[in-house]
């Protein structure tokens, strides 16, 4: 088993936006767009953009003129972020009850705590800080296509003498993809990274958004507004906290 000590304190650096800078403002605008079709953006309601990285989505909301505030465990992701941000804890969010008309969380962020108490602990949290009738977007992947097509090894080479080597597997007993990154510079010593989420069904979800206190209305497969399926690529979960 990879080991799962805070491994999400030490993960998202300065490697992680290189690794993942496919993961751009482009398609973070396209996001927002679903947002703005499938959701509604309340007006002149606060949004939280919670695990905001470096704030990709957060910008696309400001620069439509909605009051987005981000949210994320890593200075090192925050410090290259432009505009209002917060350091914090998904588990322990610093704002008072019913701060917030609407919840976001993007790119497979909930999940990544070993006790599975503390991953509902963030659902519980998302429905504390939501307004009455306010709502909230959760974007996992999706776990059969995901597992179906899990690749054990990958090498990628994306230019300048850097190689980057990825182990997948799947932990059937915790329902965790674990994942390790050896990033390879000449001249440097290899660099290790660890992620490990956990692989949820729909339905474990949905029933956990229940017990927060939440409802959901619709699921969807992708960010173009289809609905969801087993085969789809992404399994989005929107609703809302009722009035």
């Amino acid at each position: 088993m990879i080991g799962l000590v805070a491994w999400f304190n030490e993960s998202f650096g300065e490697e992680y936006l290189e690794l993942y800078s496919h993961r751009d403002g482009s398609e973070a605008e396209r996001h927002v767009d679903f947002v703005e079709r499938c959701l509604g953006v309340p007006r002149p309601g606060a949004i939280l953009d919670l695990a905001c990285g470096a704030g990709r989505h957060t910008l696309a909301l400001r620069r439509r003129g909605y009051r987005a505030l981000g949210i994320d465990l890593s200075l090192t992701l925050l410090a290259r972020m432009q505009g209002p941000k917060v350091a914090g804890d998904m588990r322990r969010l610093p704002f008072a009850a019913e701060s917030f008309s609407q919840v976001l969380n993007f790119f497979t962020s909930f999940g990544y705590f070993e006790k599975e108490r503390e991953n509902f602990l963030v659902l519980e949290e998302i429905a504390r800080i939501l307004t009455p009738g306010g709502s909230f977007l959760i974007d996992l992947m999706n776990p059969d296509p995901v597992l179906a097509g899990l690749k054990p090894h990958e090498v990628q080479e994306p230019g300048g003498g850097r190689r980057v080597e990825i182990e997948r597997r799947f932990d059937g007993e915790r329902k965790r993809i674990n994942k390790r990154i050896t990033v390879l510079d000449a001249g440097r010593p290899p660099r290790t990274f660890l992620e490990s989420v956990r692989v949820y069904q729909p339905d474990e979800v949905v029933i956990g958004l229940r017990w927060a206190g939440l409802e959901v209305d619709r699921l969807f497969g992708n960010f173009h507004g289809e609905t969801y399926a087993r085969d789809s690529e992404r399994l989005i979960l929107v609703g809302r906290k009722p009035a």
